[in-house]
């Protein structure tokens, strides 16, 4: 398996996580994505489709073109890794999508959709300048090209949405607070908050939190769950099940046993 990150330079750094380009299928054939608070954009340089299956008892899949944009979701979706045999990716940081894809974060919510519909006939000749590339440099090189370019235009985040970023998660912090803080009403600042970055404020702390607890619990052979659970901020270990359970369809200890080296990050074997 060939799995190799990039982290770009300035300016893209300021929006961008990482760069990433995946090749040769893992052993499992299905996989679930679960919530990680941002989008991303992918390419599939194998076929020109994605097929995302949206819920767990449906087996018809719903199809796209082979570059798309995942929008923020609130829960997981699943993939088919034989067809996702070599994918290229761009991975924003929560917000960070928003000066690139013509359209706010919050209008794709829990959506995917062809890159061609944001970007016209040019989203199908970046694929194929992919494709058509002899190595991963030069892939992430015209990524980062063309995403350069699209920078070009002015672009200014509205800074109650940058506050909220920063304050979101730390202990005894509630949206209200950094609402009055910022002077906005509370209203106001999920609605910007949500434009931005693609969900609610509130969605967007538990996803977080969510990550946190499953990032914690994979440095430890067998995790302390109660311990851990208060550790991240839920009530008790029944508040960090129910959250395991919508975010990602499985049990802390189910999911802990499907995220292994043959999967890629907020990727679990299905």
């Amino acid at each position: 398996m060939l799995y190799l990150v990039r982290h770009p330079a300035p300016p893209l750094s300021a929006f961008v996580a990482n760069l990433w380009c995946f090749s040769d299928a893992p052993p499992h054939a299905r996989e679930r994505i679960v919530p990680s608070g941002t989008l991303e954009l992918v390419v599939n340089l194998h076929e020109d489709e994605f097929r995302i299956y949206c819920s767990l008892d449906t087996k018809l899949p719903r199809r796209f073109s082979g570059a798309i944009v995942s929008g923020a979701y609130s829960g997981f979706f699943g993939i088919d890794t034989r067809e996702h045999a070599s994918v290229i990716a761009v991975h924003f940081k929560p917000g960070g999508a928003l000066p690139f894809l013509g359209v706010p974060p919050g209008a794709l919510a829990d959506e995917h959709v062809d890159l061609e519909t944001l970007w016209g006939r040019r989203a199908r000749e970046l694929r194929e300048r992919l494709c058509a590339a002899v190595s991963v440099e030069e892939r992430f090189r015209i990524l980062e090209v063309e995403l350069v370019g699209r920078l070009a235009r002015p672009f200014r985040r509205h800074g109650a949405v940058r506050v909220a970023l920063d304050r979101l998660g730390r202990a005894g912090t509630s949206v209200s607070e950094i609402a009055a803080e910022v002077g906005l009403s509370h209203r106001r600042l999920i609605e910007g908050f949500t434009t931005e970055i693609g969900m609610t404020p509130k969605l967007f702390e538990r996803v977080r939190r969510f990550q946190r607890a499953w990032a914690l619990a994979r440095r430890v052979d067998s995790p302390d769950w109660s311990r851990l659970a208060i550790e991240c901020g839920y009530f008790d270990q029944s508040h960090l099940i129910r959250d395991f359970t919508q975010f990602a369809g499985f049990s802390p200890s189910q999911l802990l046993r499907r995220a292994g080296p043959r999967t890629k990050d907020f990727h679990v074997a299905a």
